[in-house]
């Protein structure tokens, strides 16, 4: 195991800058692509794994500056076509190289609230940095402009400084929005939509907001305290906050438009419905679905086991199911939790694994042991119903199958037993189901994700839809992308009702 602390790649980087810093704006292409990538300094793993302090420390000032250097600030701007809310990434990473941190700042936040979030969990390797065209001249797109970690860098700064931007709101238009779900769809929404001087109304069924980024993402990837400044801009622009409101049970949907009289609904109530894997012993105690572990553990902070009022299992033989980021979070917090010894069991080989790699090396470098071309058969227990055992089964990988990836192919008479107590299944969560069930008029698919057209629109009037809801489970950036799309269409809609309101109004008057 290795990792870099931020005093030794400071030190580097402030080397790199006396070379470079005079000649910033004139560099070549070439001269780019040889500026060394930042690598980001890190807790050392055997430290780390005890705490719940973020893992990835953050670029200094001199790396930061360092690595936007690399960016060749292309024509054709790939990376913003790239990411799903359009920031202008050659913008800002260019404001970084010249050390104008608060102007880069000022050019995120005219398109997202939530740079220090983005910064930390989107998967940019596969968006924004993926047709970098530094990567691309390197033939690997981890030697991409490292946008995500800058992005990050800047959010921090702003915070750390005191220099948060607050957008620009519109005089008020006398219209009411109403917000169902506070995760990274409903976040966008809320901002968009106040922007333009509507009234904003958040409602959250649990008692924080945040959805999937409170309670289903650790503190040592994403701490609370960066969800809690990210979402307090938004208080600060005028939104309205309702928690402990379950819309479909504290309200129903279609009362927020026909008795409360708002003028438009977004539904952002995410995709929170566990699955299992319909074997045998999933009800022993000692299993459970990622969701409820990690909800536990991070929004009803079971980790603080003197004080906290929510119970977690002490466990010290721990296999999670699954090699998804939720897996690799999954796996991780229960090496925090005390756990001696945590197995990923993951059906295909690494290649096809679904995780960010970066996660997947976090996770090893902290102990976690990985177990490919196996997965589990049954789950064993004792008279006590509490899990003993699980009998698992090797596989093999075939033909491709829809997604791409090789399917795998179970080994005949290939079982063996693993001697665990407690079992964590990742393997994907359904849409909330309430408001589909609560209100009929939504249509759903087979999978009970709402059906909405290119505008987000639901098939009922003035609701509209997004995030994982739409989507079922899939990335914070994307999610925000759906809420910008949908946040737009309100807005374009509430516009044309006050100009024909308006043009009514004046007729009248004639």
């Amino acid at each position: 195991m290795s990792y870099h602390s931020l005093e030794e790649l400071s030190a580097q980087a402030k080397e790199l800058i006396v070379e470079y810093v005079d000649k910033c704006d004139s560099l070549k292409p070439k001269e780019r692509t040889q500026i060394p990538a930042q690598e980001m300094p890190t807790q050392d793993p055997l430290i780390r794994r005890t705490n719940l302090e973020e893992v990835a420390i953050g670029f200094s000032e001199d790396q930061a500056r360092i690595e936007a250097m690399r960016c060749l600030q292309c024509v054709k701007k790939n990376c913003v076509q790239d990411c799903p809310v359009n920031i202008d990434i050659p913008a800002f990473v260019n404001k970084i190289a010249h050390g104008d941190f608060e102007g880069a700042a000022q050019i995120i936040k005219q398109t997202t609230l939530l740079p220090a979030i983005c910064g930390r969990v989107c998967p940019q390797e596969t968006q924004c940095q993926l047709h970098c065209a530094v990567g691309k001249a390197l033939k690997d797109v981890e030697k991409s402009v490292a946008i995500g970690r800058l992005e990050r860098f800047i959010a921090d700064w702003e915070r750390k400084n005191g220099k948060k931007v607050l957008p620009k709101i519109k005089p008020p238009t006398g219209k009411k929005i109403a917000v169902v779900g506070s995760g990274p769809a409903g976040l966008v929404v809320a901002a968009d939509c106040k922007r333009e001087g509507h009234h904003v109304t958040i409602f959250e069924a649990f008692h924080r907001l945040g959805g999937v980024l409170r309670y289903g993402i650790p503190e040592f990837r994403l701490p609370n305290d960066i969800i809690d400044h990210e979402i307090e801009t938004l208080s600060q622009m005028g939104v309205e906050i309702k928690t402990n409101f379950v819309v479909g049970r504290t309200r129903k949907l279609i009362d927020l438009i026909e008795k409360d009289k708002y003028d438009a609904v977004f539904v952002g109530t995410g995709a929170g419905l566990p699955m299992f894997m319909g074997i045998e012993g999933e009800n022993l105690v000692g299993v459970f679905s990622a969701n409820e572990y990690l909800t536990r553990a991070n929004l009803m902070r079971a980790f603080e086991k003197e004080k906290a009022d929510t119970p977690i299992i002490s466990s010290k033989k721990v296999a999670v199911l699954g090699g998804g980021n939720v897996a690799m979070d999954s796996a991780r917090m229960a090496k925090r939790l005390g756990a001696d010894n945590v197995y990923v069991i993951y059906r295909r080989t690494e290649n096809e694994m679904p995780a960010r790699k970066e996660e997947a090396v976090h996770a090893k470098e902290e102990g976690i042991e990985f177990h490919f071309l196996e997965n589990a058969k049954r789950i064993i227990g004792d008279e006590h119903g509490c899990v003993t055992g699980m009998e698992c089964v090797r596989f093999e990988l075939g033909e491709p199958d829809e997604s791409g990836r090789r399917r795998p192919v179970e080994i005949k008479s290939s079982e063996f037993i693993v001697d665990v107590d407690t079992v964590i299944v990742a393997i994907g969560n359904g849409s909330n189901p309430l408001i589909s069930q609560t209100t009929p008029q939504i249509q759903v698919n087979k999978w009970g994700n709402v059906l909405v057209d290119k505008t987000q629109k639901t098939s009922l009037d003035k609701v509209f839809a997004g995030g994982d809801i739409v989507l079922g489970a899939a990335t914070v950036i994307l999610a925000m992308g759906e809420g910008r799309r949908a946040a737009a269409s309100i807005n374009s809609m509430l516009a044309l009702e006050r100009e024909t309101e308006k043009a009514v109004k004046n007729s009248y008057a004639l």
